[in-house]
């Protein structure tokens, strides 16, 4: 996914609401910019981090920016929540997910379970199999060196997203978890487990039931945000041992 204009630099002076960050841009502007991310950005979001901004091209938009990288660890962090399905659903069309490919269609934001929207759905596979429905969740977290972690907050809306992918695989489809990672300097992937035990339990009980799980790291630059590689899915004992790994 390339940023369709060149972002816009500055220096974070505070994150509140949530959805709003005060940026002190290098042109000595300072502006209000939209943060779509609805977690804690845990290690994100302090004062003074070096961030980057997108210009909207709406002129009606009440926000003329939106945040989308810090600098963190050594590295560019993405940190717009609103990019994770369109990057993977890029990279599942052009084949950078060995795991996800052999299917003729891809489709986006599909009505299935009690109320809800797959992010992907692929259907029409060569070897005849079923469909495989693929939830994607964006990870930003890193509190060890290396380590991506997933959620940075509490999530019901994500243990309910497992229960209906555990269903799917019931029914007789195909049902993949995918955590997108978007920083390029993380090496393994686990739950934060300590911040969100039901959540934990959740995937424990999901991979029991048939859901598998991958992960993802970006390349992340000013330029684009693009699916790297594959990461190892290290999970702590107490969910292995639910999921019968």
């Amino acid at each position: 996914m390339r940023f369709e204009q060149p972002l816009t630099p500055g220096r974070l002076v505070r994150r509140y609401k949530r959805f709003l960050a005060d940026v002190a841009l290098d042109s000595g502007e300072s502006v209000t910019a939209h943060c779509a991310n609805p977690g804690s950005m845990l290690g994100l979001a302090e004062p003074g981090m070096r961030v980057w901004l997108s210009p909207s091209t709406n002129p009606a938009r009440k926000l003329a920016y939106s945040w989308e990288l810090v600098a963190a660890g050594g590295g560019l962090v993405g940190i717009n929540t609103a990019h994770p399905n369109a990057i993977a659903a890029e990279a599942i069309a052009a084949g950078a997910v060995p795991e996800l490919a052999g299917y003729g269609i891809l489709k986006r934001e599909v009505r299935y379970g009690k109320s809800s929207r797959i992010d992907i759905l692929l259907s029409g596979p060569e070897d005849g199999g079923p469909d495989c429905y693929v939830e994607v969740k964006n990870v930003h977290l890193m509190r060890s060196q290396g380590l991506a972690e997933f959620p940075d907050s509490v999530t019901a809306r994500g243990a309910k997203h497992l229960a209906e992918l555990s269903d799917m695989v019931e029914a007789g489809h195909r049902a993949v978890m995918l955590y997108l990672v978007q920083r390029g300097d993380c090496e393994r992937f686990s739950l934060a487990g300590d911040i969100d035990p039901a959540y934990e339990r959740a995937l424990g009980e999901a991979a029991a039931r048939g859901v598998e799980t991958l992960a993802y790291a970006c390349n992340v630059s000013p330029e684009a945000i693009e699916l790297s590689r594959r990461l190892p899915v290290v999970l702590p004992d107490r969910t292995r041992a639910r999921s019968g790994t």
